[in-house]
């Protein structure tokens, strides 16, 4: 991820004006920029709002440029005007009406850990790319062995931030991060803050699974869905950044599908992307020749990663699995995969095949949730291998 997010820091200097964040800047996205704006514009700000869509097509870059018109004390017809103190302190996330909540880690300096421990680590990811996944932000934050969570303790400094009157903005806006991460806790005392929020507040959840919300706070937000970024503004955007050159943009657009962080990650794969491929390489190989051995060294690798790239490796299992059988089709048009990942598909496809796909996929769901309550990752992963071998040449 370090020489993207480099190149993205490089690209928001030059081009922008670092966490500043106006509409114009969000990548595409054009009608859900003229629904928030005339929103503002009428008057008609509705206190909770959720942002839901795929990873990477702009929710939180839109949240931010969106609370930045909101506070904005000289807004122009379209955007904010960027020079008025509101808008200077939104350049560094730093307005006191501003607030953020996200999944963090506990770690030996934070036993109780809320957002506010890391928000400059926050601070620097945003002005680095805006447009970061999850796995991203837990490597920046150094994600371990722990699972990144919103604590239940968190909704206590959410209460009381909500609860003091606004400092300069007419609104005290709250930004959550990926509420489906939200412990069950923390969730229901948040739904009452919502159901009575305090005057002038507005909240906005993003999120890239609204079914793992619950309904209760849903059903009392105004769903705003975010699409996938269209072909164009997606193709301008990558196609001004130095990784471009000497790529097929169309390609790199269709793969992307919307998603301008994938669109990066084509462009230049980061390590853990290449080290996933790797690893399902490995594990196929060596499931397929029954060489036991090396799926024990295989087990032992992956046990120690930690549980976030433990359920990274797995989704990315699943969705390699799925392409596979795809690929089989020979049709270039539905397949969404980098140049290496078709180049070992090329041989790899055959086996994966109508007596399979669906038993492979329910080992790595089966997988993928058992690692997500705590359980021990060695027993689940020899598991997998053992499935794997079985399934492999059926």
């Amino acid at each position: 991820m370090g020489k993207l997010v480099l190149h993205q820091e490089l690209l928001f200097l030059g081009l922008h004006n670092l966490s500043c964040m106006f509409f114009k800047e969000v990548i595409g996205q054009s009608a859900t920029k003229e629904r928030l704006i005339q929103s503002v514009r009428g008057e008609r700000v509705s206190h909770a709002q959720l942002f839901a869509g795929p990873g990477g097509t702009g929710k939180l870059a839109l949240a931010i440029a969106y609370s930045q018109y909101v506070a904005c004390t000289n807004r122009q017809a379209s955007d904010s005007c960027g020079e008025c103190p509101s808008c200077r302190k939104f350049r560094k996330l730093i307005h006191p009406d501003l607030h953020f909540v996200f999944p963090v880690i506990k770690t030996p300096k934070f036993k109780e850990p809320v957002s506010d421990n890391f928000l400059e680590e926050w601070r620097q990811m945003i002005a680095q790319n805006p447009y970061f996944s999850i796995d991203q932000w837990f490597d920046q934050i150094g994600v371990e062995n722990a699972q990144g969570l919103i604590y239940s303790h968190q909704s206590e400094e959410i209460i009381r931030k909500l609860n003091l009157k606004s400092y300069e903005s007419e609104y005290k806006v709250m930004i959550i991060w990926l509420p489906e991460k939200m412990h069950v806790a923390c969730a229901n005392k948040l739904l009452k803050m919502i159901e009575e929020p305090p005057v002038k507040t507005l909240f906005i959840l993003i999120t890239e699974s609204e079914e793992d919300i619950i309904s209760t706070i849903r059903s009392r937000c105004q769903l705003i869905t975010i699409p996938p970024i269209d072909p164009d503004s997606l193709a301008k955007a990558i196609a001004v950044l130095p990784e471009a050159e000497g790529h097929d943009i169309r390609n790199i657009v269709h793969l992307a599908k919307g998603n301008y962080g994938k669109a990066l990650e084509l462009l230049q794969p980061d390590e853990q992307t290449l080290f996933n491929l790797e690893r399902f390489k490995e594990l196929m190989r060596s499931s397929y020749g029954r060489k036991f051995t090396d799926l024990f060294k295989w087990v032992d690798q992956i046990a120690g990663i930690g549980r976030e790239k433990q359920k990274n490796l797995l989704n990315y299992c699943l969705m390699i699995l799925r392409e596979n059988f795809i690929y089989n089709l020979k049709n270039k048009d539905l397949t969404f995969m980098n140049e290496q990942e078709e180049e070992f598909s090329k041989r790899f496809s055959p086996f994966i095949n109508e007596r399979n796909i669906i038993e492979m996929s329910e080992v790595f769901e089966t997988a993928y949730n058992h690692i997500g309550m705590n359980g021990n990752p060695k027993i689940i992963f020899t598991d997998v291998a053992f499935k794997i071998t079985k399934l492999i040449r059926k």
